[in-house]
């Protein structure tokens, strides 16, 4: 009877371990394992990641716009001195060789293409044929001028070139005789007329012709040579051709300036 317990016990005991066992589930194959790194491999980037990786700049190379410089300058600004050769009827009472000085500015839309403004001062003295026909023994007579015209730039070399103006202008004439005889009222002649105080024939009775002031239109044609002495400042050489009119007074000179343009 002992012996069968004993027997009985020795079963049970060998029993459990067996039960423990199959109870227990076994442990992963090692290619389960696998697929799951695999898995976790392959999850989707998480959205840090991918802001981080927008926010880096493409690495693509822009082509830049090259810049060339101007040929040119905008702005030109000239001063000139020189003489005048008179013509027409003016030739007529003016004395060629009267001082003539000129300032000016050009604003330049290209290196060939321009506009140009000049200031022009004259000096107009009477020669004596038209002292004797005033009766005056002495006078002083010059202009002031405003040139508006575009500018042809014709460049040659790298030190040397050319210009071309042509315009509209307007003038201011006046002059002072000195111990006139004249009569007034009496008959004009030519220069009168020319003088600008002739009133139907007849030299003004006020007295006012001693001193004459005429506004005139007209218009100026010419041009120059240039010649670069350093990067920014040229020398020029000019010659033009002025012309005004108004009630069939005329002024007409051709002043030749020599000056520096930069």
């Amino acid at each position: 009877m002992i012996r069968k317990f004993a027997m009985i016990l020795v079963l049970a005991l060998l029993a459990v371990p067996c039960v423990h066992a199959q109870q227990t589930p076994d442990s992963q194959p090692s290619g389960s394992q696998e697929s799951s790194t695999q898995q976790s491999s392959s999850q989707p980037v998480s959205s840090s990641q991918q802001s981080d990786a927008s926010q880096q700049p493409a690495e693509e190379e822009t082509p830049r716009r090259r810049v060339h410089p101007h040929e040119y300058r905008n702005w030109n600004f000239n001063v000139g001195a020189g003489a005048n050769l008179t013509t027409g009827t003016t030739h007529d009472f003016v004395k060629g060789g009267g001082a003539v000085g000129e300032a000016g500015a050009a604003r330049n839309a290209n290196k060939y293409l321009g506009l140009r403004l000049d200031f022009l001062w004259a000096n107009l003295p009477l020669r004596n044929s038209a002292l004797e026909l005033a009766q005056a023994t002495s006078a002083h007579s010059h202009l002031y001028g405003l040139n508006l015209a575009p500018i042809i730039n014709i460049p040659a070399t790298k030190t040397y070139g050319g210009y071309i103006v042509i315009g509209p202008s307007f003038y201011y004439r006046s002059g002072t005789l000195g111990s006139s005889r004249a009569t007034p009222g009496a008959p004009c002649n030519a220069f009168w007329d020319w003088w600008g105080r002739c009133t139907a024939n007849s030299i003004a009775l006020n007295g006012s012709f001693i001193r004459e002031s005429v506004k005139q239109f007209g218009i100026n044609f010419g041009g120059g040579i240039t010649h670069k002495v350093s990067g920014k400042i040229e020398i020029y050489g000019e010659f033009r051709l002025e012309h005004g009119s108004r009630n069939n007074i005329t002024t007409d000179f051709r002043p030749i300036t020599i000056g520096v343009r930069w």
